[in-house]
């Protein structure tokens, strides 16, 4: 479930974390000219610009939904993810390519409304929910996080805005090597939000509030306390009540810290290797990554490791389905308040100060664009046995959903991020992202 720092995506494990997504599409492709960059004229992607007799092509291509399968089948495979879902929705309707299974050794195919761990794309609805409550008079995003969490170190010079836009400086706690192997040894153990604010708690920060952008789970399991606080009721039946009841997303839940099932249908999750894989910055040994190759090396299952650690930073189940449904609604309006969602829009900041056309992030949400035509607000998960993107473009009106249970592919790669180049090339025009993949049999 988690998002590295864009300036670390080029050679270390943080390259392949879900919210370096576009860091990884334009590393594929050659970084984006920021003169093709420019946004798109108010009159539309289709229309022409006044005083250029030379209209603007099309942003969209046709979608075949045979060979937008085909391209799906191939780049997941190649991959060697058990199963995958992709679902796009555009003005020329809904198409979903789904591949493989949803267990190893059964043929279960998933479908948009298999259920997987979504993880850091809880952060989504965590961060939603806590501008409701700013709306709702709750509580001040200027408020100093110590009026609500007493305990947090320099928590009189942080801001819940700050914790919201990753710029508070706490140290990570999934950084700390000590929670993977506690994972590994006690996976079903449930595991409290102040356990993980102690881990984090024991380390110094990074650096001063404000001053940077360091992307760190513990600014949202304290948003979670924050908001179990001012909402007075838990976490979980605020996101029912306020955000997934209105909407319909009947198949979103954010499970109790002791419940390790998924609802029925779901996909088991699966990854090579111990959960710091997932967690910690590393690659995989050469000779793991060999006796993989080989087959004599099967990857873990890790549906039911408790992911009660991940509470409002990558806790929530959710479907290909829902999570369309959701992003379209955070991103056109349709959850927030006028001023509440300008202010979600204008919360977008540069990750890299240097690079002030590259991946922002905002209130739990990052954008980016990756065409001359084409941009998105979006997130990413990952965790042991999942990994997964959504996101939505409103200019063109496109929803993308992704998700895969295999978290990294034996080259180091988040696979859902890894799917992100061949599924753009397919819907959009004038892109050439993703290299022609060669397919690897599966063990």
């Amino acid at each position: 479930m988690w998002i590295s720092q864009a300036e670390k995506c080029r050679n270390s494990r943080a390259g392949r974390r879900a919210g370096a997504a576009f860091c990884a599409v334009v590393l594929t492709a050659g970084c984006v000219d920021s003169r093709a960059a420019a946004i798109p004229h108010p009159n539309g992607p289709d229309r022409a610009v006044p005083g250029n007799s030379t209209p603007r092509p099309p942003a969209l291509k046709t979608i075949d939904p045979a060979a937008f399968q085909a391209v799906v089948d191939t780049a997941a495979k190649a991959l060697r993810v058990p199963g995958a879902v992709v679902l796009v929705r555009t003005p020329q309707g809904a198409f979903t390519a789904a591949t493989g299974t949803t267990e190893r050794g059964k043929s279960t195919p998933p479908t948009a409304d298999t259920a997987f761990r979504i993880a850091s794309n809880t952060k989504t609805l965590t961060s939603a929910l806590v501008l409701l409550l700013a709306q709702d008079g709750a509580l001040r995003l200027d408020d100093r996080v110590s009026a609500w969490v007493p305990e947090t170190p320099n928590g009189r010079n942080i801001t819940i805005e700050q914790l919201l836009t990753m710029r508070s400086g706490l140290y990570n706690y999934t950084d700390a090597p000590a929670l993977a192997k506690s994972l590994d040894a006690h996976p079903k153990r449930p595991r409290t939000p102040q356990e993980m604010l102690d881990l984090a708690f024991r380390h110094p920060p990074e650096f001063p509030p404000g001053t940077s952008y360091g992307y760190s789970n513990t600014n949202y399991v304290l948003l979670g306390l924050i908001a179990e606080k001012a909402g007075g009721r838990p976490l979980a039946r605020q996101f029912e009540d306020r955000l997934l009841r209105p909407l319909g997303l009947r198949r979103t839940s954010l499970p109790a810290p002791t419940d390790t099932s998924l609802p029925a249908p779901y996909s088991h999750g699966y990854m090579y290797g111990g959960t710091s894989y997932a967690l910690v910055d590393q690659q995989y040994p050469a000779a793991l990554r060999a006796a993989a190759e080989a087959g004599t090396l099967q990857p873990t299952d890790y549906t039911h490791q408790n992911p009660s650690y991940a509470t409002a930073a990558g806790g929530a189940v959710s479907t290909a389905a829902d999570l369309a449904t959701w992003i379209r609604a955070l991103t056109t309006g349709k959850v927030l308040n006028p001023d509440s969602q300008r202010r979600w829009i204008g919360g977008l900041r540069p990750e890299d100060p240097a690079a002030p056309d590259g991946q922002k992030y905002g209130y739990g949400i990052a954008y980016q664009r990756f065409g001359p035509q084409a941009a998105m607000h979006y997130h990413g998960g990952e965790l042991p046995g999942f990994n997964s993107f959504i996101g939505h473009d409103t200019a063109n009106d496109v929803t993308l959903v992704v998700w895969t249970n295999l978290t990294v592919s034996l080259d180091g790669k988040a696979t859902a991020i890894a799917l992100l180049p061949t599924v753009l090339d397919e819907i959009y025009t004038g892109l050439s992202l993703a290299p022609t993949p060669s397919p690897t049999p599966t063990s």
